[in-house]
């Protein structure tokens, strides 16, 4: 996906001039498979530059967002990318660790979502904004989850999307946060390659798991498979 300084989708813009993390598939298919129909509170952890929120607000004419974001530059340009959505009436930004967050909260949400920083291993980014939105370090895992849990309403759900390698580690900290997987979904770019990330839906109340697949292009690259283009034809210009 290229790196322009905006992005516009079919409802919305995004200006993405300063922040660490631009526009990417990662966001797009986190925020196009999740269904927040239902929700009347949602948070987005980590909204950088404001892409999930927007997304949810779009999918549910009637859910409050509240947006958290730690850096300031990606801060700023989310509150201008709300401003000129037509949902600035209901989504709220903060800019704040979740941590603290989590911590002095009173609210409770229906949905929490995130698309969290990953990157284990590797070399850090040279910028530390850039360090603090692509690095697990910067909110693990485990933080993230236990944080997330203590926020849920009864029947409240958190959705993310990780690497593939994750899977075991994210099934057992829902064990340990008395989760249960609700929604299930593996993703490969293309026939050639292996699975690379997964959608994960978490509930706090026992249920059967939903196992999806998604494959996002055939043998060429831009050839889109029809069930991404299914998945992301409200957003994309293009489908």
């Amino acid at each position: 996906m290229p790196r322009n300084n905006s992005f516009q989708f079919k409802q919305f813009r995004i200006i993405q001039e300063r922040s660490a993390m631009k526009v990417g598939m990662d966001g797009v298919l986190l925020g196009a498979w999740i269904d927040p129909s239902g929700a009347e509170r949602i948070l987005d952890v980590g909204t950088g530059t404001g892409l999930i929120a927007l997304m949810m607000a779009q999918k549910n004419p009637f859910a409050a967002v509240d947006a958290l974001e730690i850096d300031q530059e990606a801060f700023q340009e989310a509150g201008l990318n709300v401003q000129q959505s037509a949902w600035s009436d209901r989504i709220k930004l903060e800019c704040c660790d979740f941590r603290e967050f989590a911590v002095r909260s009173k609210q409770n949400y229906d949905l929490i979502v995130c698309n969290p920083p990953f990157f284990a291993n590797g070399v850090k980014a040279p910028v530390q904004n850039r360090v603090l939105a692509r690095h697990a370090d910067s909110l693990p895992l485990d933080v993230l989850l236990s944080g997330a849990t203590a926020l849920l309403h009864d029947n409240g759900r958190i959705a993310l999307i990780l690497p593939f390698e994750s899977l075991q580690e994210i099934e057992q900290l829902a064990v340990s946060n008395h989760l249960f997987v609700s929604r299930l979904c593996r993703i490969k770019p293309n026939p050639q390659k292996p699975i690379f990330r997964i959608l994960i839906e978490l509930t706090n109340q026992v249920c059967e798991i939903s196992n999806e697949c998604l494959m996002i292009e055939y043998e060429k690259h831009h050839d889109y498979t029809q069930e991404y283009k299914d998945l992301t034809k409200d957003f994309y210009l293009r489908f």
